[in-house]
């Protein structure tokens, strides 16, 4: 599966780059398989050449990114730049996925290079079994390692990108509305409300990691014991402390200054450490209920998190197990449901990542 998957990503690679050479061949297994770590030795340096070159980029309408693997992405800058998103985010992605290492990337790259192999012989790639065989001789003789791209490559297909993980291509529906309000005042507020098991946590934390931005979660407010009675588990949004969210966190969101909300933890059914939210230029609200219509529209950017029943059923069981995906099914999976609907939470989304 994982060949055929690469297979394709190679096959592409070489449609949109007919000037690939062997030893481009061997550069896009190497990227596929490492990432860009290689690059980010010296993280001021590779944010002045990233400024630097995307200062003479010219802007193209042309693919964002172009997968080379499961795992990596190259994002071009051309693309970045004609949709106008924000360099310091493409930066922020780019420097954490250079950090993120795989244990096995070695033994990865080489059964991509077998694969680059196979479709050299079936005559799927723009160079033939000589030039192959003869650049991955000389490549490998010397040890595994970076290279760059050919002359030709550079001459006739002018590449300007980076390598990112591909989790980081999910966050791009959310960044172009990012452009739409970097006017307002700060700090700009993001809510990402959706589905059990849909992401949003994964979101957030990308997010957060991107824009600098601190997050309040939403299970820091799940609804005290002596509060659930029937008739607020009744309500829409019932079964979220939603009276304290007002009084510790609304009022301060969009204060510049740090300030501090007491937690509540579901599994001991009580109060724990207080949370610290620093002063950043952004905000994530981040939880099922956080587009509660109690809280009035405090955000800047709604995001709604959706997944299919099957599949989030199976992230469920996967994630709490089955004692827990039965509790899930029968009492919290119905009342967001109730929720959504009741308040057209989905509706009234500015994004919504499937």
């Amino acid at each position: 599966m994982r060949n055929a998957t690469f297979a394709s990503y190679l096959k592409h690679q070489a449609s949109l780059h007919p000037s690939m050479t062997a030893q481009d061949g061997v550069k896009l297994c190497y990227q596929a398989a490492f990432g860009a770590e290689h690059l980010l030795t010296d993280p001021a340096q590779a944010r002045a050449a990233l400024w630097a070159e995307f200062t003479q980029i010219l802007p193209r309408q042309i693919e964002i990114f172009e997968p080379l693997s499961v795992e990596y992405s190259r994002c071009n800058l051309a693309a970045w730049k004609y949709w106008q998103l924000p360099l310091e985010g493409l930066f922020q992605i780019f420097q954490r996925s250079a950090a993120e290492k795989r244990e096995d990337a070695g033994p990865l790259f080489m059964d991509y290079l077998q694969i680059v192999t196979a479709c050299v012989e079936q005559g799927l790639l723009p160079f033939n079994r000589e030039e192959w065989r003869s650049y991955l001789d000389c490549y490998l003789a010397g040890g595994v390692r970076p290279v760059h791209h050919s002359e030709t490559y550079r001459q006739k297909e002018k590449p300007a990108y980076r390598v990112i993980k591909r989790e980081y291509e999910k966050l791009l529906p959310v960044l172009e509305r990012v452009i739409a309000i970097t006017g307002r005042a700060e700090p700009k507020i993001i809510a990402i409300d959706g589905r059990a098991a849909a992401g949003k946590t994964t979101l957030a934390t990308l997010l957060s990691q991107v824009l600098t931005a601190e997050i309040i979660r939403m299970d820091d407010f799940f609804l005290p014991a002596e509060l659930r009675t029937a008739e607020r588990l009744a309500q829409s949004g019932g079964n979220i402390h939603y009276e304290r969210f007002c009084a510790e966190v609304l009022p301060n969101l969009k204060k510049k200054e740090s300030f501090s909300y007491r937690r509540f933890d579901c599994r001991t059914m009580d109060y724990a450490e207080s949370r610290l939210i620093q002063s950043s230029p952004w905000r994530i609200v981040e939880g099922s209920y956080s587009c509660h219509p109690a809280f009035g529209e405090y955000m800047d950017c709604r995001v709604f998190c959706d997944i299919s029943a099957d599949e989030q059923m199976r992230r469920i069981i996967k994630r709490n197990g089955p004692k827990m995906a039965a509790v899930f099914a029968g009492e919290w999976i119905p009342m967001e449901e109730q929720y959504f609907k009741a308040e057209r939470i989905k509706a009234r989304a500015d994004v919504i990542i499937k």
